[in-house]
């Protein structure tokens, strides 16, 4: 045992050295500076579901909580906090379903992360900060056996610039040794490849599905769909669909172990990552089993927001595949879910009604709900464990 010798100088005898501390300063490091106030927990989820939500700014005048599938926030709206005399502004709201939620607060206008919440979620170009709401077993964390998520950096030979996608690998994946079936699971036009597995609950849902016995063990890869900035029109472009088979499934196929037989490979995306699925899968769809459309379709079709003009364009460019009866018969599910107050449910029932001309076998579902991460985790829990069976 070493030994610990105090001298009246300030230095301290370790093991026969001299370890100097300056006078007074070991009871200094037990007694914290100045009159700090007590910090601020914030959010605090209640057992009803409501959540309460504070920040200290005390010289602030106005502050807001916003979000976007918070109740009564989104599209630049917020909900007033009100300011208690410490300075803490404060806001109850809920109850809240169960689920993720992306929320920042507004500090005389300004964007602010939540500094005393640690949990984040990146969408597009932005940072939020998270909440998790209990109550869904199927998207809480069980006493299961879980898988990791892992962050790849990867060179981009058709962008010429490091890219980053998240990959979910199945429990025991590191010592079975086996090859796993792999799904490809794309974000929406406000979100990036981290959103999938921070709000989208990605693999807490899969470790839960794969342990109850529903899913098939598989590796998710989660990539960035966006090439460059966003904005309404664009980024919906051929640069990530020509990434996506020139960089990402082979760099995949060389790194992991999936297999690569088309009845091994899936491919579905939410929104815009919907559009993109379409785009990849049907042009390849020689490649894909299986392609999941969440909340999306052919963009312009069924006319509305979806897009600024009909898409007549992806019908023409696509004949050969879309006649070909042979590439139909290897296609396993090609499943459609939209909420009915999703502003882009024409153009889905639209979209679903092309394929049908076309003679696919589709499987069409409307549900309750609109544009919102609440329905893109259900659709996901549906739709995975149909998978690879």
């Amino acid at each position: 045992m070493r030994s610990l010798l105090r001298s009246s100088k300030g230095a301290a005898i370790v093991g026969g050295g001299l370890l100097f501390l300056l006078p007074g300063l070991i009871p200094a490091l037990a007694q914290p500076r100045g009159n700090f106030p007590p910090p601020v927990r914030s959010p605090e989820v209640h057992a009803d579901g409501k959540v309460t939500f504070r920040l200290r700014a005390p010289d602030a005048d106005r502050v807001e909580l916003g979000g976007s599938d918070l109740p009564g926030t989104g599209f630049n709206r917020g909900i007033a906090m009100t300011k208690n005399e410490d300075g803490v502004w404060e806001v109850t709201i809920g109850p809240l379903e169960p689920g993720s939620y992306r929320y920042r607060f507004r500090v005389e206008g300004v964007p602010v992360m939540d500094p005393r919440n640690p949990r984040t979620s990146e969408s597009n170009e932005n940072a939020w900060s998270l909440v998790h709401v209990p109550g869904a077993k199927w998207m809480d964390v069980q006493d299961v056996p879980h898988g990791a998520i892992c962050e790849v950096t990867y060179w981009s030979t058709v962008l010429e610039r490091f890219r980053r996608l998240h990959v979910y690998l199945p429990p025991g994946y590191e010592t079975s040794g086996q090859s796993y079936p792999v799904f490809y699971l794309l974000h929406g036009a406000f979100d990036s490849d981290d959103s999938w597995s921070t709000v989208g609950r990605a693999g807490v849902i899969m470790d839960n599905l794969i342990a109850e016995g529903r899913a098939k063990p598989m590796v998710v890869v989660m990539p960035h769909g966006h090439t460059g900035p966003f904005r309404f029109g664009a980024g919906f472009g051929s640069q990530f669909e020509k990434e996506f088979v020139t960089d990402i499934m082979p760099l995949m196929e060389k790194r992991y172990r999936v297999r690569t037989d088309r009845a091994s490979r899936a491919l579905a995306g939410l929104s815009m990552g919907g559009f993109q699925t379409l785009n990849i899968g049907i042009p390849n769809l020689e490649k894909f089993a299986y392609l999941g459309v969440f909340s999306s379709g052919i963009f312009g079709l069924g006319g509305g927001p979806g897009g600024d003009r009909p898409r007549p364009d992806f019908e023409e460019q696509n004949k050969a595949v879309l006649d070909n009866a042979e590439l139909k018969k290897g296609l396993r599910l090609f499943w459609f879910a939209t909420g009915r107050d999703d502003f882009l449910i024409e153009t889905s029932r639209a979209t679903v009604e092309l394929f049908r001309k076309h003679g696919f076998e589709v499987t069409w579902k409307e549900t309750d709900g609109a544009h919102t991460w609440k329905n893109w985790r259900e659709y996901l829990h549906e739709f995975a464990p149909l998978l690879f069976r």
